[in-house]
């Protein structure tokens, strides 16, 4: 049986994975003191988030979301790993605005303290969703799509 990956995700989520690399860039050039280098690419890694964020909310808003479509005895294992990426990628970008806002008004002393913090996350947020799209799309075939509260807790 012949199966494809479906474009909107994999598009998506390669956003996600191109944001995370250009936070990892941002972070290696401003140890390096770059910083017109490191507000470049940390600007480029929050459009990469925007182009992903406005990919998802489409096809959430104008398909729905795809349910897990593997074993009923690994659902709950599987939503309880979305919730937490759900609010690891939820906090990553409220702090990644935050971040940025800081960063470009000079306040550096916040800027500093925040910005590593919000990397990690972002670099967990990223490995998580990955590993959703994994789970939903290669490893598993995708359930049926429907919205977003019926695709994340099953009713």
């Amino acid at each position: 049986m012949e199966y494809s990956l479906p474009i909107l995700p994999t598009i998506s989520t390669s956003f996600i994975v191109l944001s995370a690399i250009m936070v990892a860039i941002g972070w290696n050039l401003i140890r390096k003191r770059k910083i017109d280098a490191h507000r470049k690419a940390m600007l480029w890694a929050a459009i990469f988030a925007i182009v992903f964020f406005l990919i998802y909310a489409s096809r959430t808003i104008f398909v729905g979301n795809t349910s897990f479509g593997g074993p009923d005895h690994l659902k709950i294992y599987y939503t309880i790993f979305l919730v937490f990426h759900i609010t690891l990628a939820t906090v990553g970008a409220v702090m990644g605005i935050i971040s940025i806002i800081t960063g470009l008004k000079n306040n550096l002393a916040k800027h500093r303290k925040l910005g590593p913090v919000t990397s990690i996350i972002w670099f967990f947020t990223a490995i998580t969703g990955v590993a959703v799209y994994l789970l939903l799309y290669v490893f598993y075939h995708g359930g049926e799509t429907t919205s977003v509260i019926k695709a994340i807790l099953g009713f």
